[in-house]
């Protein structure tokens, strides 16, 4: 098929690469005066993904959204401000796949939504979310991933298109939960990046049950399916963002705790913001992600406050 990637960071430029593997035609699209943009233009790599002279990479935003496949790996907050561009242009027909994890601070909105906003009836969205490291996949290492929509026609289609040996793709059946679990996942990998910063590694154990559990209460208030924090959204995903040395995440909390600067795009950071807010307005209780919160946000003592975590009541467990 025709395939549009949108973004040339890392996530971006693998899955131009990995869906190229697949036997389709891939443009990668790049903002104009982007310095990973203009790389790949001249070297066709990002020091770790090498790219065909198969794959085009330009900064044609007409020639992106003429393809009927839309992959999109930009950062959560550009998501709104991408599909109004793409709205400018004016497209119909098309299959938009979000592959990145997050909510918009600003409306608390999933990606999901923000795309319906601007798409016509004969257009879909789908989200392509679980465990994967860019690293591990060039290694030849598979991995199981979920694809999800609100068409059972989109699913099929996408998961057909997209899976090889290297990546196994299901079904999801509740977006709800696997949209809000994938962007939750990365507030409780700062969470165990702060553990790792302060020595506490051990304490994972206790920071992925109790995690689970109050993000599966989240879902459940949102409408969703709380069992869909237990796949491959959240909990299947926390090998590789609580442990994986190749975690943005958990590199950021094991940054921010000693003092360290850390450069690249943390999820995390933002979408604590909306689900605090979220869990506010259906009073939900959210220990951890309040935790993060206290600690990016309102400067509470890191040690002290994770550590609190492990010393609320010996009642119950969750």
């Amino acid at each position: 098929m025709n395939i549009t990637v949108v973004g040339c960071g890392r996530w971006g430029v693998f899955l131009a690469w990995y869906l190229y593997r697949c036997g389709n035609n891939v443009y990668l699209y790049g903002r104009s005066g982007s310095q990973r943009t203009e790389r790949l233009i001249k070297e066709r790599t990002n020091g770790t993904v090498t790219l065909t002279e198969y794959v085009t990479v330009g900064s044609d935003l007409q020639k992106a959204i003429s393809n009927e496949i839309i992959v999109i790996a930009v950062a959560s907050q550009g998501l709104r401000e991408l599909m109004q561009k793409f709205s400018d242009i004016g497209f119909s027909k098309k299959t938009f796949v979000l592959c990145m994890k997050g909510l918009e601070v600003t409306s608390n909105k999933r990606l999901t939504e923000i795309v319906n906003e601007y798409i016509d009836g004969e257009s879909r969205v789908a989200v392509w979310i679980g465990p994967g490291h860019v690293e591990d996949f060039l290694r030849g290492i598979p991995n199981c991933m979920v694809i999800d929509s609100e068409s059972e026609e989109t699913k099929e289609l996408l998961a057909e298109t997209f899976s090889s040996d290297l990546i196994r793709f299901y079904y999801g059946n509740d977006l709800i939960g696997n949209e809000i679990g994938a962007a939750a996942k990365n507030v409780i990998g700062i969470a165990a990046g702060m553990l790792d910063g302060m020595g506490l590694t051990s304490l994972k154990g206790g920071l992925m049950s109790r995690g689970t559990r109050e993000i599966a209460r989240l879902i459940s208030a949102m409408g969703g399916n709380e069992f869909s924090a237990y796949g491959l959204c959240h909990l299947g995903d926390y090998e590789a963002t609580l442990f994986s040395p190749h975690s943005h995440n958990r590199r950021y909390g094991e940054a921010f705790v000693k003092g360290q600067n850390f450069e690249e795009l943390a999820e995390g950071c933002y979408a604590v913001k909306a689900l605090i807010s979220l869990a506010e307005r259906k009073d939900v209780e959210l220990p951890i992600c309040q935790a993060v919160y206290s600690v990016l946000y309102e400067k509470k003592d890191a040690a002290e406050t994770m550590k609190g975590l492990f010393s609320r009541s010996r009642k119950k467990e969750f």
